[in-house]
């Protein structure tokens, strides 16, 4: 077991730089870079930039030796496979650099985004699963009936309804024609002066229309797959002789059939509990008006600001390489007779 882990960590190394040198490579042939952005700003007038202080006059040009030290400013006046091992080094370190634009440490941005991905990545996961594996072993339970064939349309098609394009059908009704549910953010503007009764239900208040958005589509997979593994159980030959030693229906779904169906389901508990923060809110979070680390990402992409987007795609590829590895380990855990060596 301990080598076997050992292995996947080491592993992980080489799937890390390859990530990085990809992206790397691929950021230095994308046109307007952080000095294309800063001189930009400029030009339109507002722009104390990096240096928080000095103005450009598009008019008059840019004067090379100013030129060279705007490239110095972001680290551009050194080769690039020079610039892609210093980052390396840093990223050894766990030191994430620091955001072109915001002077701030790409960790600190991390951090002050992670409560509203939290926010909906707890309630998506929660609500998915609490969803989706009562409705699955009902489903399986109940195969071949009216209940069946419609709880699985019904799924189906809110599976295949984006969930941008539910957002948006939320927000015009429900927030608009109805004004049930606000527009935007996680919490009113009198937030500060609410008891902790009334900011509780101002958060649910807020949280239902983009919840709701990310739910619907997200446990159509997790009820099929446990309906299927149900029913796959329950064809064995273990439960036919369970049933004749005369034990309850009820007795064999619950303390045979479950344990060995819900195997594939919580395995895949980590990468789903890690996937609900970082994957799939980054429209929830631009319709909504949320500021989470799927907004972050987005605006660091459209900026180029590099330092953010190659900090956070080392932190959550490390991640994902970190959860899929538990996932893989929690086999053992749930089926002894599951054997690495």
């Amino acid at each position: 077991m301990w080598v076997y882990i050992l292995k996947r960590l080491l592993l992980m190394i080489p799937t890390l730089f390859g990530v990085l040198l990809l992206t790397f490579v691929v950021i230095q042939f994308v046109p307007g870079g952080p000095v294309d952005q800063y001189l930009a700003e400029a030009r339109a007038g507002g722009g104390t930039g990096a240096e928080g202080g000095s103005v450009y006059r598009g008019a008059q040009g840019v004067d090379p030796q100013r030129l060279e030290q705007i490239k110095a400013l972001y680290g551009f006046d050194k080769p690039a496979h020079e610039r892609f091992f210093q980052m390396l080094g840093q990223f050894a370190r766990f030191d994430l650099g620091t955001s072109f634009f915001q002077n701030k440490a790409v960790s600190e941005l991390v951090i002050e985004k992670l409560p509203v991905s939290i926010s909906l990545g707890l309630w998506t996961f929660f609500i998915s699963y609490l969803v989706a594996v009562p409705l699955g072993v009902a489903k399986a339970v109940r195969a071949g009936t009216r209940f069946d064939l419609v709880t699985t349309l019904l799924v189906l098609v809110g599976y295949a309804i984006p969930g941008f394009v539910l957002g948006v059908a939320l927000l015009v009704i429900f927030g608009g024609q109805l004004q049930w549910f606000p527009l935007r953010g996680l919490t009113s503007s009198n937030w500060e002066e609410l008891t902790w009764g009334a900011r509780i239900v101002d958060y649910l208040w807020h949280i239902t229309l983009p919840v709701t958005a990310m739910v619907l589509g997200s446990f159509a997979v997790t009820t099929m797959l446990t309906k299927n593994a149900f029913l796959e159980e329950i064809r064995k030959q273990y439960v036919m002789t369970a049933r004749a030693k005369g034990l309850s229906e009820r007795q064999v779904m619950w303390k045979h059939v479950f344990r060995n169906a819900l195997i594939p389901i919580v395995t895949g508990f980590p990468a789903a509990f890690i996937g609900a923060f970082f994957a799939g809110s980054l429209l929830i979070e631009t319709l909504f008006s949320l500021d989470g680390l799927g907004l972050l990402s987005y605006e660091s992409v459209i900026r180029r600001d590099y330092p953010v987007v190659m900090g956070t795609l080392f932190l959550f590829t490390l991640i994902g390489l970190v959860t899929k590895l538990i996932s893989d380990l929690c086999y053992v855990w749930v089926d002894p007779r599951v054997k690495f060596d």
